[in-house]
Formats: structure tokens, sequence, C-alpha cells
């Protein structure tokens, strides 16, 4: 990738990051530049004080610029971001509950055990953003651009309606990259008409949530709970369904051709009128 291709608003990513996004998904050529886990050394350290006298300079032109900051464990819960530029910025541990995160651009961003409890994230440009066990219980990400990693997270509750969270296939290396959504709590989240193809959702939980419309398309549910979902005109074709639970959910006009189906449970259980692809 070059210098150019590399800069987000005006800010220049470092290779380290780029190479952390390189190692989420796969690219093994670049995986020598990674910094190691946990060290920010790079990343200039700023407290709430700081982040709030930033926030309140900036304009609708001229929003915050917070990129490649280290912000991790601080308390900013409730705050209004207003748009800020968040690339590459460290949110480990943070508090974030209530936050306005909507419309910030967070690429190749870092909130890791994050607590974003019913943050607003509507809109906000999450790609290639580490959120592993995060605390996203009641959040919003309506209509946000997510390819990164939600496992062990929390999303219990959370709002991922039209949630843009597809592989692009036009690209070869951006093909490798997904969202990573494993080993995650999503009971009850609302993921209608979302765009989650090539994701990763094995030994996840989607009891009771609302799939209605979504695109999974060659997704992995190896391990997973789909017991009560609503999946109703889902598009699930060539997906992965090992060892996964149908039990009571919804599958009316849900389309699973050129699935793989092995020792699934509750197929008997689920609604499946106008399903295609169901095993016999």
């Amino acid at each position: 990738m070059t210098d150019a291709g590399s800069r987000r608003a005006g800010r220049f990513i470092s290779p380290a990051i780029l190479a952390g996004c390189a190692v989420l998904f796969g690219c093994a050529p670049v995986c020598a530049q990674m910094p190691p886990m946990g060290d920010f050394s790079g990343y200039e350290r700023i407290d709430r004080t700081q982040v709030l006298a930033r926030l309140s300079e900036a304009t609708v032109r001229a929003p915050a610029n917070l990129s490649s900051k280290n912000l991790s464990g601080l308390d900013l819960s409730g705050v209004d971001f207003k748009h800020a530029n968040l690339t590459a910025v460290v949110l480990n541990g943070a508090h974030l509950s209530g936050a306005n995160l909507s419309g910030c651009n967070l690429t190749v961003s870092f909130a890791e055990r994050a607590n974003l409890q019913r943050a607003n994230l509507r809109g906000a440009v999450m790609f290639s953003m580490q959120l592993a066990g995060a605390d996203l219980r009641g959040a919003d990400l309506t209509g946000a651009r997510f390819i990164g990693d939600l496992r062990q997270a929390d999303l219990r509750g959370a709002h991922l309606a039209r949630l843009d969270g597809a592989a692009d296939m036009k690209n070869q290396s951006m093909g490798l990259m997904h969202a990573v959504i494993s080993s995650a709590d999503l009971s009850g989240a609302d993921l209608r008409e979302a765009d989650l193809s090539r994701a990763d959702f094995s030994f996840s939980t989607l009891a009771g949530a609302d799939l209605r419309g979504v695109r999974i398309f060659g997704g992995d549910f190896s391990g997973t709970s789909l017991a009560r979902a609503n999946l109703s005109g889902a598009d699930l074709r060539e997906s992965k369904f090992i060892d996964t639970d149908f039990s009571g959910a919804d599958l009316t006009d849900a389309n699973l051709s050129g699935s793989t189906f092995r020792n699934v449970r509750g197929l008997d259980t689920a609604k499946h009128s106008g399903a295609k692809g169901l095993p016999p």
C-alpha cells in the first residue's frame, strides 16, 4: 500500500497499524511490521480534559482531529464527538457509554474491552476496527460501515440494521477482510437488512435476533445458536451450518441454497415456508 493510500483525514496511518489489519485478516507479508500487542508507545497520550477542549473548538467544517491519540481507560461517557476524526485512535478499556460517535471515522482504531453501552455509532466508519470483548449492549450501529473484530463482544439488544459489513469481493486484498463476530452475544439484536456477507459468526448466539432481510452470503454459523431468530427473507446462500441450532427459528422465504449442513438441530421446529436450500 502506498503512503497516499494509507492517509485518512490528512493524517498518516503508520505501517505498523496497517500491519495490524493485515495480521487480523491474513495478509502475511507484513506481519513482521506489527507492533507487540498492547504497545502504543508511539501514540500521544491525552486526558479527558484535553479531549473535551479539542471537541469544544470543533466546528461542522473543521471537526476535531484525535487521530492516533491514546485515550485508553478514559471516562468519556456521554461525550459528543461531533464527527471527530478518530482514525487509529486507542480506546481500549475506555468508558464510552451513551457517547455520540455518529458519523465518526474510526478506521483502524482500537476499542478492545471498551464500554460502549447505548453509544450512538450511526453511520460511523469502522473499517478494520478492533472491538474484541467490547460491551455494545443497546448500542446503535445503524447504517455503519464495519469490517473488523467483534470477538467475544456483548451485542445484546444492539441496533445493527442496514449495517454494511460485507467483504469487498471486487478488491482482491479487501476480499480477504471480513467481519469477525465469533463467540459474541447478539441475543435480541436488530440486524434487519444488514449486509454481513463472509462474516464469521461461529460459536456466537443470535437467539431471538431480528435478521429479516439480512444478507450473509458465505457466512460461517458453526456452533451458532439461531434459536427463535427471525430470518425471514434472509439471503444465507453458501453459508456453513455445522452444529447450528435452529430451534424455533423463522426461515420463511429464506434462501440457503448451496449451504453446508452438518449436525444441525431444531430444523424440525423452525418455520420454513418458501425457504430454499434446506436439507431434505
